[in-house]
């Protein structure tokens, strides 16, 4: 058995009662949820400070954009969280390993082409979103910093998160998450107010979201060296491929998630869209009423990111109730809070 198998991972998917199990995965994931939602409104409130509209706006244009490498990110974190989960239920150490090199590379690859692409179609994009003349130049400041330059470290870090949670280890997946969100609000009217010359606000805002996603990424490559060569969850190539079937396990949940998450997003895009015809005002006034409406999904998120490691664990050991019961307390969770 590898290490990350044994207690205390392994008692909280085999054998701690269902309510403490998922009270112990499901809590620190919604946590991390609200502090994400919490920061991309931070944003939104620091930039409204300065009484410009247009640039409220322009970041009501990115965010959509943003939230799609989140969906990126789940693609292979996702994806391959839930393929390891299911792999430690059957005692299959080696080729969980294999799945989250091929994870963690996936999910590289996928930012960096997404972030280039950003880079190399920045204005029919913008165009598209309906950048106009008052909000172009702040949309693509902030654009830059949170997709070009921060792009990859903002899928890598979820990416990260997921797969670290696939192994037992919610609260310290959740703590890299908290720390970034937590970082950015504090940096933010640091850099909006105080480095930065007045009316660049919303690069300001840009700069610290990026640097906050970097320090993310730095957490969870700590987490990872702290675990021992022996971990689980591995950067390192030498382990080789996983087998074919484990590689359409990955892309068989992890497109499912990107689509449904991809098609939230793209509602936010057609909203935006349909404001600028009316005024860039309206813009920013939709802008911060979906922030807000994301609260209830973001808690939903969080239950379903603590919930999924115990259930695939249990459904690929045959402890068949043990999966139904978590289920079933998840549900029942999610229908209260709601």
């Amino acid at each position: 058995m590898g290490s990350d198998t044994l207690s205390p991972q392994t008692r909280i998917f085999r054998d701690m009662p269902v309510p403490a199990a998922l009270g112990k995965m499901i809590l620190p994931a919604v946590v991390s949820q609200l502090i994400v939602l919490i920061y991309n409104m931070a944003d939104t409130f620091f930039v409204g400070q300065t009484g410009d509209p247009y640039m409220v706006a322009s970041t009501s244009l990115i965010l959509p954009v943003f939230n799609i490498t989140l969906c990126l990110a789940g693609l292979s974190g996702v994806g391959g969280g839930s393929l390891i989960s299911r792999l430690l239920g059957q005692s299959r150490e080696e080729e969980a390993r294999r799945v989250s090199v091929f994870s963690l590379w996936l999910g590289v690859f996928i930012a960096v082409v997404f972030a280039l692409g950003t880079a190399l179609f920045m204005d029919p994009l913008l165009g598209l979103l309906g950048a106009g003349e008052n909000t172009y130049p702040y949309a693509r400041q902030y654009a830059f910093c949170v997709i070009v330059l921060g792009g990859v470290p903002t899928v890598l870090s979820n990416v990260l998160a997921n797969l670290i949670r696939s192994i037992g280890r919610s609260r310290e997946a959740s703590a890299g998450i908290i720390l970034g969100g937590v970082l950015n609000i504090a940096l933010d009217p640091l850099f909006m107010f105080v480095l930065l010359p007045s009316g660049h606000a919303v690069l300001g805002a840009g700069i610290a979201t990026c640097i906050s996603n970097c320090a993310a990424l730095l957490y969870f490559i700590r987490v990872l060296v702290g675990m021992g060569p022996g971990s689980i969850i591995t950067f390192n190539p030498r382990e080789g491929m996983p087998c074919r079937e484990s590689i359409l396990g990955v892309f068989g949940v992890g497109i499912p998630s990107a689509v449904a998450t991809l098609l939230f997003d793209l509602d936010y895009v057609v909203l935006d869209k349909l404001m600028v015809s009316y005024h860039d005002l309206a813009l920013a006034a939709i802008g911060i009423v979906l922030k807000v409406e994301r609260f209830p999904l973001n808690v939903g998120i969080g239950i379903c990111q603590g919930m999924l490691p115990l259930v695939a664990y249990n459904y690929s050991a045959g402890n068949k109730k043990r999966m139904e019961d978590a289920i079933r307390f998840s549900r029942t969770l999610g229908l209260v809070i709601a």
